[in-house]
Formats: C-alpha cells, structure tokens, sequence
C-alpha cells in the first residue's frame, strides 16, 4: 500500500498517524523456519542485511508478514547514504558493514499473523495486533510510534524532522491493506532555494528535449557543489528548456573552465557528489550531462538534505533573474535542530499513542 503526497495534514477524521520514515521499504515474512526481507519491486534483500536476517528469525512467530521500513541510525539522525553503501555485491563488504553500520527494522503494519491474512481486516485493528506481536521486541526490531491526536502529529511533523525521518503519514482507521493502491496520505516538509543552474541531462528521446537541471550551491570556500536536480517536467517544457538553454552551453575549452569539468570521467562510487558518475542505482544508464555557464538562478522546492544533497528531487518553482549565481549559498537553507532517534524508537511507549476510543472499540 503507497502515499499520496498531501499539503497538510487532514483537517477532521478518524486517523492513526506515524512518522514518515527515510529508508528501504519492506514486508518481512516469517514462514517455517526462514526470514525473508523483500522489497517493493519484489526484489529479495536477505543477503545485504544479515543481522537483521537473524534477529527477525527469532524474535517473530512462524506466518507472519510484518511492512515495514529498514533504516541505519547514524549520529546525526537516520542515514540514507550509508543503507546506500550495504547494496554491494561483495559478501565480505556487507558482512563487515553489517557491524559498523548495523540496521534496524521499523514495523508500521501486520499483514498476515499465524498462517492468516489480515488484509481485510481495518487499519486500527491491525495496528493493536502488531502492538501485541512486537510488545516484548527490542533492538533492532522496533514498532513505529502512532498517535491518533492530530496536534501531537503536527508536533512530530515538526520535531522528528532532525532525526532525519520523512514527514508523517495519515492512514484512515477503518481501512483495509490495498496494495499498490496510494490509499495513504503524507505530509513532507517543503522549503525553498534559490540555486545555480550549472548543467543539464538529455531526456531519452533525444537531443531535443531536457530530462533535469543539475543544481549548484556555493560553499564557504566559494566551490560550487552540486546540490541536487529538478527533474518534473512536461514534455512540451523539456522542449522548451532546450531551446532556452541552448546559448548558455558550454563546448570545448569553455567546458573545460566549468568548476565541474573533471566530472565527465566520474567512476562509480563518487555519484553522491559528481552529477555524471554511474552508481549501483543508475543500472547502466547513460548518466552524461551538458555544461552550462553557471549564470542562471532558479528557485526549487526541496523536502530536506542527506548531507549536503538535496535527499529527493527538488520541484522547479520560477526563475530567478534578480538574483546574482553568487548569492545562491549554503547558508541560506534552513538548518534543522537535532532531535534523538532514541525518542522516536520509544515514543510509542512513551504514552499517548494507542488508538483513540472510536478505533479502538471498532477494532474490538
């Protein structure tokens, strides 16, 4: 079952809500004596997560098939980057990032218990069976918080942001497990910046239409970094952009004055910081990209940053032609106050958080 974005969170009605969280979605099934982790698009993912492989077989009871969310907590909040780094083909690199990284498992939903589907069954009364199932768990299995009091979610919404989660999902009390339907709504944090334009990717159709914007911001040292990318488009605009772009291009020894000229031969691996590198994720794609002089400013909304990327893909918003390249600097995104992962993995024992009185007597 997925989200659709939403701009707020809903107004009136019986809701169960809980953070959003930022890692690898996935049903965990327990059947016999395996575990099996599978991901959205039915990929197995068993092999790069083997502690928690083992933990999962003995702390779940045999025909369970809990929906969940696998997360690494850094020092700083959950860490994308480093969950990134354990899809490695190298069994001994896993083995050994499994210890210096260890993940955890966030449970959010019970879909099957003893053998049975629960699927049918409301929202509210599988969120008391998976508050049942997991009362005695402990590292690295953890239950999602969940509150049914909207102002406590507007709080989390946000609090829990500098522990690096997502935003927070609203799910209806009395609704049944859809999947593939976007039967859940979420609520992400949305900021602003103005930022460089600095290079372009051709859309797959051809050469005359743009697929995103590479985006640039000034660091203290007055490097330009890449930032991110702006990418939702119509076609008729990719077309447009091109023709729009095409006098800001940059060819030969101009290219080679670019302050991201050397990225062209980026090797895999250096994908988080360089816009044309491959990487495990690009799958072969072609990941070149078209230089720009770095004159034009855009202003883009963005949800948050993993590190100094933007985490997802930013929205373009308008063009920006008062505002000089040079103005467009880290400083001006917003910096987040840290907030303990610790209070989050415990907020749903911390009172407060059980269904309210009308779900709760219809799930009994």
């Amino acid at each position: 079952m997925l989200c659709a974005t939403a701009a707020e969170l809903p107004p009136e009605g019986d809701f169960l809500y809980e953070p959003k969280w930022d890692g690898f979605r996935v049903i965990v099934f327990r059947h016999g004596a395996t575990v099996r982790l599978q991901s959205r698009d039915l990929k197995p993912l068993d092999r790069y997560f083997p502690e928690l492989h083992a933990a999962l077989r003995d702390a779940l009871p045999e025909g369970c098939a809990l929906d969940g969310e696998v997360v690494i907590a850094g020092r700083h909040g959950l860490d994308f980057d480093a969950l990134q780094q354990r899809i490695h083909p190298a069994a001994s690199r896993v083995e050994r990032l499994s210890h210096e990284t260890p993940a955890s498992f966030v449970a959010f939903d019970l879909l099957a218990l003893a053998g049975r589907s629960l699927t049918a069954k409301p929202q509210a009364e599988r969120r008391m069976l998976l508050q049942a199932l997991l009362a005695e768990a402990g590292p690295p299995l953890h239950l999602t918080p969940m509150t049914t009091e909207r102002a406590q979610a507007v709080r989390w919404l946000k609090e829990f942001e500098g522990a690096g989660l997502d935003g927070v999902v609203a799910k209806e009390a009395d609704l049944p497990y859809q999947p593939g339907r976007r039967a859940m709504l979420k609520v992400k944090h949305v900021r602003t910046a103005d930022c460089v334009l600095a290079g372009f990717r051709w859309h797959k159709s051809g050469e005359d239409a743009i697929s995103s914007l590479l985006l640039g911001l000034y660091d203290e040292a007055g490097v330009l970094q890449h930032v991110g990318a702006a990418s939702a488009f119509a076609m008729d605009r990719r077309r447009a952009l091109a023709r729009e772009l095409a006098p800001l291009r940059l060819t030969g020894r101009a290219a080679g004055a670019h302050p991201w000229a050397g990225w062209q031969s980026a090797e895999v691996g250096d994908a988080q910081r360089m816009p044309g590198a491959q990487s495990r994720w690009s799958g072969g794609k072609d990941m070149g990209w078209e230089p720009l002089r770095p004159e034009r400013v855009c202003e883009v909304k963005y949800d948050h940053l993993q590190g100094r990327r933007f985490r997802h893909a930013a929205g373009f918003l308008r063009w920006r032609p008062d505002k000089p390249a040079s103005d467009c600097r880290f400083d001006q995104l917003e910096v987040t106050a840290p907030y303990e992962l610790a209070r989050v993995f415990g907020a749903d024992r911390a009172g407060g958080v059980s269904p309210g009185p009308a779900s709760a007597a219809r799930a009994a």
